[in-house]
């Protein structure tokens, strides 16, 4: 399926960015676009944002057909990767705000790991929040969204494409919160 103009040059911008680059220990080695990370299979940055609402249902997202990752898939997290000038926690405000349009919450942090697949290297910082505001997604990178309950959402990853990496947060999440 073609992308359109718009999210053809949102995604020539968002592969220009300066990531923060890190190594295996999560030192920070500078800042590097994204689409140069990727394609020299080095670590970056990045944080995942599992949103839930008053009565404990988690934030799934769809993401956009123009994504350079797992186009199409569905997204148990907001969140991206980290500018080579921010900390985990900025980044996390700032792509929470930019996908779903929440802002003003409490993210909190629950645990950092390390996730290494070829195409996709990070060092992950795991966030959640609250709220009940209505989302506005933002239409270059997310298609639909919903909540509902972690396990459906769970069940619904074993019989449709999901993003690893955000799968792998939440099961960090719910390891140390459970």
């Amino acid at each position: 399926m073609p992308v359109s103009p718009q999210e053809a040059a949102h995604r020539a911008a968002s592969d220009a960015e300066l990531i923060a680059w890190v190594d295996e220990q999560d030192r920070l080695l500078g800042g590097l676009p994204r689409a140069q990370l990727r394609d020299r299979g080095l670590i970056g940055r990045g944080t995942f944002i599992l949103l839930f609402n008053s009565a404990g249902e988690l934030c799934v997202h769809r993401r956009t057909l123009s994504k350079a990752l797992y186009p199409g898939y569905w997204d148990v997290a907001a969140g991206g990767m980290v500018l080579s000038d921010e900390s985990y926690a900025e980044s996390a405000a700032r792509e929470l705000e930019e996908e779903l349009g929440i802002s003003g919450v409490e993210l909190r942090e629950h645990q950092r790991f390390f996730f290494d697949q070829a195409d996709n290297r990070l060092w992950c910082a795991v966030f959640s929040a609250v709220s009940d505001a209505p989302l506005r997604l933002q239409p270059e990178e997310v298609l639909e969204a919903a909540f509902m309950p972690v396990d459906q959402a769970l069940r619904n990853a074993m019989h449709q494409p999901f993003c690893p990496d955000s799968l792998q947060a939440l099961r960090h999440y719910l390891d140390v919160t459970e």
